[in-house]
């Protein structure tokens, strides 16, 4: 067998390229195996800290990827000038490992607000701590992911020779002096910083209940640009973040979650107010839903015709006032109905016959002449 071409490529091109795939190739299954390593080790040190376990298991593939283009790289540097589309694959190793180390900071990030939220479960019956926390890791992350996504690209940009110079005014309007002056003319960067706004001074939280644009609702999701709104009949209402900086609107949780509901009732002057607050109270003892903190009945209103009483009971939250609510209406408007009927609502009429037409209006009441 001629084995002539091995001696002919001991300096060429050839067998620099054989090389470096070669020793690439063991560069990648020894990153393979000391990031393996290194994972166990660091899961067994922090044995007991959420964040470092949530961390290695969220992150896990974005680190091996950095660990095995990092160590392509190395190879790269170290070899020979004249290996074949050394100066192509050296650009695209550094891109790679760029987008890859974007990927681990994105994942480190996703890693925390992960562990956050384990530890701050919002799914209890005091949950007002928990909705301030979540709402704030999910907006800070969110805007966390941009401003990592805005660097990665930035330095990507930077590595490559032709677009250097679109690179560095990127990662330069990265900057607060950029961002600030861009706000005017840039909604995006607007609701960023709404984000940041509602973030930390927290005038909606996940899961608080609001009142927008006359819609009752629920925070279902706060995104980087805008609000998902979940109304009582599971439409969705989407809202801008800006709005919410810009504009009132009602929030029936911010301090707490506990609510006071009225029930109003038109009745008759004759209706015994003591018996009916007597009974008021007496099924308001039997309701499950009322938390026992507030039950007054009041004579509100009067008009010419009736009067009205207002009825004020206390609940854990909106939707259990508002059952609360419909439960005494009914039972209130059965028992008047029921015991005291003519305290109903009715409309008072008195007429004053006169003269002949008096007869008539006798036969047509009592359906005979009067004799």
């Amino acid at each position: 067998m001629d084995l002539d071409f091995l001696y002919n490529m001991n300096e060429g091109p050839l067998r620099s390229g054989l090389i470096v795939i070669g020793v690439s190739l063991i560069a990648i299954v020894a990153a393979i195996i000391l990031h393996r390593l290194g994972t166990m080790l660091v899961r067994r040190l922090a044995r007991g800290h959420p964040f470092t376990t949530t961390a290695t298991e969220v992150a896990f593939n974005a680190g091996r990827a950095c660990l095995i283009l990092f160590m392509v790289r190395l190879v790269l540097t170290g070899a020979p000038d004249n290996t074949p589309g050394l100066t192509s694959v050296s650009y695209v190793t550094s891109v790679a490992l760029v987008l890859a180390l974007t990927w681990f900071l994105m994942r480190c990030v996703k890693s925390v607000s992960v562990t956050v939220i384990k530890l701050n479960p919002y799914n209890v019956a005091d949950n007002l701590r928990a909705r301030r926390i979540l709402t704030q890791t999910r907006v800070l992350s969110r805007s966390a992911y941009f401003i990592i996504a805005l660097l990665g690209l930035s330095f990507v940009l930077l590595t490559l020779p032709g677009a250097r110079q679109f690179g560095a005014s990127l990662l330069a309007s990265a900057g607060v002096a950029g961002i600030v002056a861009g706000i005017a003319a840039k909604p995006v960067l607007g609701n960023f910083f709404a984000g940041l706004q509602i973030a930390f001074s927290q005038p909606i939280r996940i899961d608080d209940v609001l009142i927008v644009k006359g819609e009752w609702g629920r925070v279902e999701e706060i995104t980087g640009t805008f609000v998902v709104v979940k109304i009582w009949d599971e439409r969705r209402m989407i809202v801008p973040l800006q709005w919410f900086i810009e504009n009132p609107f009602e929030n029936w949780t911010h301090t707490s979650a506990t609510i006071l509901g009225t029930v109003f009732l038109w009745m008759d002057f004759s209706v015994p107010a003591q018996e009916i607050r007597a009974e008021f109270e007496r099924v308001l003892r039997t309701l499950p839903l009322w938390d026992q903190r507030v039950c007054v009945m009041h004579v509100t209103d009067a008009s010419e015709r009736s009067m009205q009483i207002r009825l004020l009971v206390s609940a854990v939250d909106s939707g259990s006032a508002f059952d609360l609510r419909c439960q005494v209406r009914e039972h209130m408007i059965g028992f008047i109905a029921r015991n005291h009927p003519s305290a109903l609502p009715r409309l008072r009429a008195e007429v004053e016959p006169r003269g002949n037409n008096a007869d008539a209006l006798d036969t047509i009441i009592d359906g005979s002449p009067r004799e």
